[in-house]
This record gives C-alpha cells, sequence and structure tokens, in this order.
C-alpha cells in the first residue's frame, strides 16, 4: 500500500505539526514537497522530510505553475491566504486539509466547499476537537440518550490572559483585518462542537462582545511603547515581554518571535518587534472576551461564552437533557453525568488524552482520518469535511455581524446557494 503523498503549503507552526504524522507513520503519509516564502522555514521543513530541491516552492503559484507533485496538499497559511491556494488546489486535482477557518469571507467559505464538490476532492477543515477522545466521548454519551433528550448547552472557552495577550494583542490574529473576527480566529473551534452535539441547523444568534482592557487607557502610568524600553511595573506586570519569551523553557510562544533560538535574537526581536510590545499599546482590535446565544432546530438552545480573563486555557461545559446533565472539563479530562432523581452520579475520567499532539489528542487524529478519507475516496466521509464544517462558521460570521450591529441575526441572511464568489481582499 502506497503512501498518500502530500506538499504542505504554509510550513508555520500548524503546518509542521500536522506533517509530523508523517514521521510516526511513513508508511501511510510522505511530505513529498512545500512552498512557504520564508527561506527559513523552507529550508526546516526540506530537511525534516529529505524534500528534493525542485520540489521547494517560494510560492503556491510556483507549485500550482506546474504539474500535480502529490495527491494531497495541506494548507496551513494564514486567515486571509486560504481560499486562493485552496481554490487553485482544488481546481488542479489535489485534495485538500485547511486550517481552520476556512476564510474571513462567509460566500469564500461556501465558494471553496462547491470547488471541492465539482471536482469530487476531499475537502477536510482543521476542527481538531471533533476528533479528541474527550468531545467524542461527550458524543456518544449524548447520541447513547445518557441525559435524555438535548434540550441547551453552555460551552466556555477559557482563553486564558496569558494566551490572549500572546495571540490576540501582540500576535498575529490581533487584528480583524489582518486576520479574522475572534469569534472567528480562536473560537470557530468551538462553535463547530456546539453545532455538532445540538446535531441539528442553527435558526438565528445574538452576540455581544467587546475589546475592554487590553487599550491604550489601561495602560500603567509611564509604561512605554516596548517593555524593554524600561517599564516601571516590570516586576509586577504578568504580560512583562522578557518574562515571558526570554526564559530557557519559553516553548512555542518563545518561538514565535524569530526563527533564531539564540537569547540574543530573541532579545532583539523583543527590542522593536510585535512580541515586544506593551499589551496595552499595540494595535490590536479583536475583543477580549464575548458570549453568544444561538437557537437551534428542535427547540434546541446554546449559550458561548469566550473570555481572556482566565487562569488557564482550557474549555469547560454543561449539557443539560430531560433526564440529566452532563458537565465536562477538558482541562481535566474529566466528564461527570447526574441524572434527575436518582442521585446517581458518574464520573468518567479519560487516562489517555490522546497522545497525539495537541486539542487534547485531536491533531493528528484529525490527519488520520484525512489520510483514510483520501485512501477511500468516495466511501469514506471525513469528520470535519467543508460541508459538516461550513455550518459553524455560518454561526461565527451571524455572531459577528450581531455583536457589529446589535440585533438578533438569522442564519437565513447567509444564502447557502449562492456559487460564485470573486472578491478578492
Amino acid at each position: 500500500m502506497k503512501p498518500i503523498t502530500v506538499t504542505l503549503i504554509g510550513a508555520g507552526m500548524r503546518g509542521m505539526i500536522y506533517t509530523g504524522y508523517a514521521l510516526s507513520k511513513p508508511h501511510e503519509l510522505q511530505i513529498v514537497a512545500v512552498a512557504d516564502p520564508d527561506a527559513q522555514k523552507r529550508q526546516l521543513c526540506q530537511e525534516q522530510y529529505g524534500i528534493a530541491d525542485n520540489r521547494c516552492y517560494e510560492s503556491w503559484d510556483d507549485l500550482f505553475a506546474g504539474p500535480r507533485v502529490s495527491d494531497a496538499v495541506f494548507i496551513c497559511t494564514q486567515d486571509r491566504d486560504h481560499y486562493e491556494p485552496t481554490m487553485k488546489a482544488l481546481s488542479a486535482g489535489y485534495h485538500v486539509l485547511l486550517e481552520k477557518p476556512m476564510s474571513p469571507h462567509w460566500e469564500q467559505c461556501l465558494a471553496m466547499g462547491q470547488q471541492a464538490e465539482q471536482h469530487d476532492r476531499v475537502f477536510t477543515i482543521c476542527h481538531v476537537l471533533r476528533y479528541s477522545p474527550f468531545f467524542q466521548t461527550i458524543k456518544q454519551l449524548l447520541d447513547a440518550g445518557r441525559i435524555g433528550r438535548l434540550m441547551s448547552i453552555q460551552h466556555n472557552e477559557n482563553v486564558g490572559y496569558w494566551h490572549q495577550a500572546h495571540s490576540y494583542v501582540r500576535g498575529k490574529w490581533r487584528r480583524t483585518d489582518e486576520s479574522s473576527p475572534m469569534i472567528l480566529a480562536k473560537s470557530c473551534h468551538d462553535l463547530d462542537i456546539i453545532q455538532w452535539l445540538a446535531g441539528t441547523p442553527c435558526v438565528s444568534v445574538s452576540s455581544y462582545g467587546h475589546l475592554s482592557h487590553f487599550r491604550p487607557e489601561e495602560a500603567p502610568p509611564g509604561a512605554p511603547q516596548f517593555c524593554l524600553d524600561g517599564c516601571p511595573v516590570e516586576d509586577s506586570c504578568v504580560y512583562y515581554a522578557p518574562d515571558i519569551y526570554l526564559k530557557p523553557d519559553g516553548g512555542w510562544k518563545a518561538a514565535s518571535v524569530c526563527a533564531d533560538p539564540s537569547y540574543e535574537a530573541r532579545y532583539a526581536a523583543l527590542k522593536k518587534g510585535p512580541y515586544g510590545r506593551c499589551v496595552y499599546h499595540c494595535d490590536n482590535d479583536v475583543v477580549d472576551h464575548q458570549v453568544v446565544s444561538l437557537s437551534f432546530e428542535q427547540d434546541i438552545t446554546a449559550v458561548f461564552t469566550m473570555s481572556a480573563f482566565t487562569n488557564d486555557s482550557s474549555r469547560t461545559l454543561k449539557l443539560m437533557g430531560t433526564r440529566g446533565e452532563l458537565r465536562a472539563s477538558m482541562d481535566r479530562n474529566e466528564i461527570e453525568i447526574t441524572l434527575f432523581g436518582t442521585g446517581q452520579r458518574e464520573t468518567i475520567t479519560l487516562t489517555d488524552p490522546g497522545g497525539h499532539v495537541g486539542h487534547g489528542g485531536g491533531d493528528l487524529r484529525l490527519v488520520r482520518d484525512f489520510v483514510q478519507a483520501v485512501r477511500h475516496h468516495g466511501s469514506y466521509n471525513s469528520a470535519t469535511s467543508a460541508k459538516a464544517s461550513v455550518q459553524s462558521h455560518l454561526m461565527a460570521f451571524a455572531a459577528e455581524r450581531s455583536r457589529l450591529e446589535q440585533r438578533m441575526v438569522p442564519l437565513s441572511e447567509f444564502d447557502q446557494e449562492r456559487v460564485t464568489y470573486t472578491k478578492e481582499d
């Protein structure tokens, strides 16, 4: 059995995580080409997977200018660079694994799905949470009727104060015009889980959210533009950049500062780079807390809360049914079921969080599912195909429209029969 061959488009952190499946399962997946404008990232990927020089491309245009070089592509570029390579890849006959969110434009999301259907290609979205043992167990319990008929869902995304500051204040997802609204960039994972658990279409959405804390008026007196320029509260500020990015064990956050891991290089990058800025003096505009109320068919309701103001970065939820309730904490890998009127309370602790990298073990299980979908094309449907994922994207677009326009937004406002889309901005 020959391995599925893949070209990586966008050799950043997420792309290198997904391609990691080929290291442990080379008989199933082989990385044969890479396209990235960053020469250092391109070289790292080339060395990692032994890619030939003539299969290393500076852009996806260079890749698509020639004949097809692999069975599939992993597209792990920034949010606003998803649409064009996806459309070209599908047209060229590649199967596609696309990092979430699909696009900052709802029309593009629909157009990509239609392109995949037209060319009969596997098109999977990286909603990795569906593949985690934690959420799969919850779905199985729900479908088995353990709490009766589902009535309501409460879902919390506890972003974590440090994660908000790194990714959504200083980082690449800090501005809507450069990436996506927070509800799409960060929380389309969670809306997808809510949609999946509800198991029925969403009808309408209402949402409120604000950027309240990470603003110039919240800065301590005398705080400079950059932390290294002599901050008067450096000993007490939890966001002081050197304490985060210059530690020997800085991990993925420190790796984001610059490609060179040396202390000297990171220090120089913090002097004038984005991760060295005071969190109260950045150019961020995405919200730091938001709530979303959702109404589904079959009278199911849901409430989603996203907040930066939590200690841990975790997800918690409560499902309420006609016979009982289910509470769960992804951070603790624990699920609790209580049945009404019986005094019965069952606690399920998942001892195997997955062992497959991040997101509760979902990352590489997603890749495994994609490999199966490509290998058995036509007889195997990916759990997070574009067709399955587009509804939760539309929920996110509706939530942002509701937040901005301060009104309830029906999902019917998004014309899902639209077949063409040419906007490029």
